[in-house]
């Protein structure tokens, strides 16, 4: 009797053991696929925000960003960082949303890297939010600071934008740094400044 419940007992312990190193095992070639879908290499984008002919704004007018719009390059939510938010429109009036003016500058480095639906020359116009007054002015007009103690969104370095270099320069006075204009942002200044280089497309 005693033997029968030591036999049991065994025979109870190696099933145990059987299917515990069975649901170890890989499942084959389908699961290895699908566990490569949860990697650094995946990313799901947004489609950009169409245009809403009900909104009373021009097509390639800046709107103003949606609650729950997430930054094309970082995830985080532009809406939430008002002095520092961005925007690119597209020629069909689609917006994408940034949430500071450097991710805008990832973005336009290479457009489809973020969104395959489009390119650079898709891109009609980009803005960026004055610092100083929290209005909107048009990327190619703006004055950036580089090197200021001031952080962005993501609490480090970033190029907070104002309407003229007049203004831009009593940051600098105030906090360090130099006034950059569109132009003077390069893609190398970029690469120094960006620190989204984890979220890949």
């Amino acid at each position: 009797m005693r033997r029968s419940a030591r036999l049991f007992s065994l025979a109870g312990g190696v099933l145990a053991i059987a299917t515990a190193a069975l649901l170890l095992l890989p499942l084959g070639k389908q699961a290895a696929r699908d566990a490569n879908l949860f990697t650094n290499d995946l990313c799901i984008v947004a489609p950009a925000t169409p245009h809403d002919p009900a909104s009373g704004l021009a097509m390639l007018a800046p709107r103003p960003i949606p609650a729950d719009a997430r930054c094309l390059v970082c995830g985080m939510y532009p809406a939430r960082f008002p002095r520092w938010a961005a925007q690119s429109l597209f020629k069909d009036g689609a917006a994408h949303y940034f949430d500071s003016p450097l991710d805008l500058f990832v973005f336009l480095q290479k457009v489809n890297r973020h969104d395959r639906r489009y390119d650079q020359d898709d891109v009609a116009v980009s803005f960026v939010t004055d610092f100083e007054t929290g209005q909107w002015i048009e990327a190619h007009d703006a004055f950036f600071v580089h090197g200021s103690s001031v952080f962005g969104p993501m609490r480090d370095a970033d190029l907070p934008a104002f309407s003229s270099r007049e203004t831009a320069a009593t940051l600098t006075r105030s906090r360090g740094g130099r006034v950059l204009g569109f132009t003077d942002v390069t893609p190398e200044l970029i690469l120094s400044l960006n620190r989204s280089v984890h979220h890949r497309h």
